[in-house]
C-alpha cells in the first residue's frame, strides 16, 4: 500500500476516468475529513513512512485532504451523474463520504495512540464537526441534511473566505527531489498581509533609525551650560552703563598698569621718578582743603550711566540745615560700596539738590592715595583719607566761616571686616565697638547722620565664612597686617550673567536718616560717647524698621548689630 507523507493511502484509483473504467463509484475528495493518524507503538513520527526518502523530510508536512486543486473540482463537477442518480450520489456522499475517507486513511494495527503533530485551525474545526456527527450518532437526534449542508459551508471557510478559493501548489523543491506544499493566500488574505508588511516595514525602519549611533552634537554644551550669555542686541545705553561700572571697578588696576607701562619708556623716567616721590609724601588727602576737587568731573553724564546700571537712588527722611556740620555713617560696607560712591562722590543722584549748601566728602583708605595715577583720580572726585587727621581737618576748615560750617564727611563704618559678612538677603553690621567716629563727632561738634543702603549686600555673592573657618582666619590676619582684606566674591561678567567681577544689576536705595544732635567737647566723656552711640544705633534701627518692607522685601533675616 502506497503512502503519502507517512499516511497510508488506498490502492483505488483517484482519477474519475479510471474509476469509471473499473466501474467504481465516483469518489468526492472535497468532502473527505482528515483523520488523526497515529504511528504504531515504538515508532517515531519520522520513522513511520512508506519509504526512507520521504522519512528524511523533517518536519512532516500535513495538508488536509479536503483542500484540493481547483481543476480536480472542475473535473468532479463534470463527472457528476445526471438526474436522480446524481442526486442520490450526492446524498450518499453527504452521509458516507467522510467515513469512507476516514476509514481509508486509518493505518493497520493499533497505530493511533500518539499524534504526529498538533493540527492547525482548519483541522481542528473539521475534527470538531466529525466529533459532532459521532455524538449525534451516539444517542442524540440526527441533524437534517439542510443543517449538515449549512455546517459544511461554514466549515469550508477560512476567516470568512471559502477554502475553494485557495490554490495548493508545489513551489519549493529540496535536493532529494521532494517538494514542499504551500497554500497560496486568497486575495483578501493577501491584501491583509500587504498591510501588515507595510506596518512591519515602518516599524523596522523606525527601529533602524533609533539604533543609529551618533557622535557628540556640536554646540550642545553651550545650550546646557549654566552660564547665561548676554544677547548681542543689547541697547547701547546698557552697554555704556556696563562699561562705566567696569572702568570704576578696575580703576585701581588700570591706574597701576598705566603707570608701569609709562615706566617702560626710558624717556619718561626723569618725570616719573619725581612724581612717584610726590605720591608717597603728599598730604593732599589729609589736608582738608579739597584743592584737587573737580565739580565738573563729579557732574559728568557718565556717572548717571554708573548709577542707572543698578539702578541707584538717594532718599532723605529729613532736611539738613547747612549751618551745621555732619558725619554720615554709611551701612553696610558691602564688597566695594557702590552706593556710597554713587551717592556721595558724584552728583548722579542729586546730593546737592537734596542737601543744598552742604559739601560732602567720601572717605577711603589712606593707602589708596599712594597709588600713582589713581590718587589723582580719587582727589579729583573729592575723596579724602579716612584717617583721624583728615576727618578733623575737613570738619574744622573751610565753609562760610572757615570753621567747617556746611561741611560733611561720609564714613563707611563697618570697614573691611564688615565686607566679610556681606551676604545677600542679610544685614549684619559691625558697629557695637565702632566708636571712633562718635568721638570725632563730639570733638568737632558734628551731628551724626545714619545712612542705610538697601541692596548693597545683594550686588555680589560671597563664600560663606561659617563653612570655611580657616579661610576666615586668613582673611582676618590679612586685614590686621595690611589694613584691608580680600573677600572671595563673584557676580556677573561683561558678556554673561553668572560669572565675573561685575556687580549684579539690582536696585540700590540709599536712605539718609535723621541727624543725631551732638554737643562739642574737646575731650569726649566716655558716658557721653556711649549715649550718643546708643542714639545713633536707635536711629539706624528705626530706618530699618520703617523701610525694610519697602526696599528689602526679599530679605532672609533682620538687622543684626554685631561686635
Amino acid at each position: 500500500m502506497a503512502t503519502t507523507y507517512g499516511v497510508p493511502m488506498s490502492d483505488e484509483p483517484s482519477r474519475p476516468e479510471e474509476r469509471e473504467e473499473q466501474h467504481l463509484v465516483t469518489k468526492s475528495y472535497a468532502n473527505a475529513v482528515e483523520q488523526k493518524i497515529e504511528p504504531p507503538e515504538g515508532t517515531s513520527p519520522n520513522e513511520y513512512s512508506g519509504n526512507e526518502e520521504q522519512a528524511q523530510l523533517a518536519p512532516i508536512v500535513k495538508v488536509p485532504l479536503k483542500e484540493v486543486v481547483s481543476p480536480i473540482k472542475e473535473r468532479k463537477e463534470r463527472s457528476k451523474p445526471d438526474g436522480d442518480e446524481g442526486k442520490k450520489h450526492l446524498d450518499s456522499l453527504d452521509g458516507n463520504g467522510g467515513s469512507e475517507t476516514s476509514t481509508a486513511a486509518k493505518p493497520d494495527g493499533d497505530a493511533g495512540k500518539k499524534h504526529l503533530d498538533s493540527h492547525d485551525e482548519q483541522r481542528g474545526s473539521e475534527t470538531s464537526m466529525a466529533a459532532t456527527s459521532e455524538k449525534s450518532a451516539g444517542g442524540e437526534p440526527r441533524k437534517s441534511k439542510k443543517e449538515r449542508r449549512k455546517e459544511k459551508k461554514e466549515a469550508e471557510k477560512i476567516n470568512g473566505v471559502k477554502k475553494e478559493e485557495s490554490i495548493v501548489y508545489e513551489d519549493f523543491e529540496q535536493p532529494n527531489g521532494n517538494k514542499l506544499t504551500t497554500v497560496k493566500r486568497t486575495e483578501v488574505e493577501y491584501e491583509v498581509g500587504i498591510k501588515q508588511g507595510e506596518k512591519e516595514a515602518q516599524k523596522t525602519g523606525h527601529e533602524e533609525k533609533d539604533s543609529l549611533v551618533s557622535g557628540r552634537q556640536a554646540g550642545a554644551g553651550w545650550d546646557r551650560s549654566g552660564i547665561r550669555w548676554a544677547p548681542l542686541n543689547v541697547p547701547l545705553k546698557r552697554r555704556l552703563q556696563t562699561l562705566t561700572v567696569l572702568t570704576h571697578t578696575l580703576s585701581v588696576v588700570l591706574s597701576a598698569s598705566l603707570f608701569f607701562f609709562l615706566c617702560a619708556i626710558p624717556l619718561l623716567w626723569p618725570l616719573l621718578l619725581p612724581y612717584l616721590l610726590y605720591c608717597l609724601f603728599s598730604s593732599a588727602a589729609t589736608s582738608g582743603t579739597l584743592s584737587h576737587r573737580s565739580p565738573l568731573l563729579r557732574s559728568l553724564p557718565i556717572w548717571s550711566l554708573f548709577a542707572s546700571y543698578f539702578p541707584a537712588r538717594l532718599h532723605r527722611t529729613a532736611e539738613l540745615p547747612p549751618t551745621r556740620k555732619y558725619i554720615f555713617g554709611y551701612h553696610p560696607h558691602g564688597i566695594l560700596s557702590f552706593g556710597a560712591f554713587a551717592s556721595f562722590a558724584t552728583e548722579a543722584l542729586g546730593f546737592s539738590q537734596l542737601f543744598p549748601g552742604i559739601t560732602n566728602t567720601l572717605l577711603t583708605l589712606d593707602s589708596n592715595f599712594r597709588i600713582p595715577v589713581y590718587r589723582d583720580y580719587a582727589l579729583a572726585m573729592g575723596l579724602a583719607s579716612v584717617s583721624r587727621e583728615s576727618c578733623e581737618n575737613l570738619l574744622s576748615k573751610g565753609g562760610p566761616n572757615k570753621e567747617g560750617m556746611g561741611r560733611a564727611i561720609t564714613i563707611v563704618i563697618g570697614g573691611a571686616q564688615e565686607s566679610l559678612d556681606a551676604q545677600p538677603g542679610s544685614l549684619r553690621l559691625v558697629l557695637k565697638r565702632r566708636k571712633g567716629f562718635v568721638k570725632i563727632a563730639i570733638r568737632t561738634g558734628a551731628d551724626l547722620v545714619p545712612v542705610l543702603a538697601f541692596g548693597e549686600n545683594e550686588l555680589y555673592d560671597q563664600v560663606e565664612p561659617e563653612g570655611h573657618p580657616a579661610l576666615r582666619r586668613v582673611q582676618i590676619y590679612v586685614k590686621k597686617a595690611l589694613g584691608f582684606t580680600i573677600p572671595l566674591f563673584h557676580a556677573r561678567g561683561v558678556f554673561n550673567y553668572d560669572v565675573g567681577m561685575m556687580p549684579y544689576r539690582k536696585p540700590l536705595n540709599v536712605v539718609v536718616g535723621r541727624p543725631v544732635k551732638v554737643a562739642q567737647q574737646k575731650k569726649p566723656d566716655e558716658a557721653y560717647v556711649e549715649e550718643v552711640h546708643a542714639k545713633y544705633i536707635e536711629e539706624l534701627e528705626r530706618l530699618w524698621t520703617d523701610w525694610k518692607d519697602v526696599f528689602a522685601r526679599e530679605r532672609k533675616g533682620e538687622l543684626v548689630i554685631a561686635e
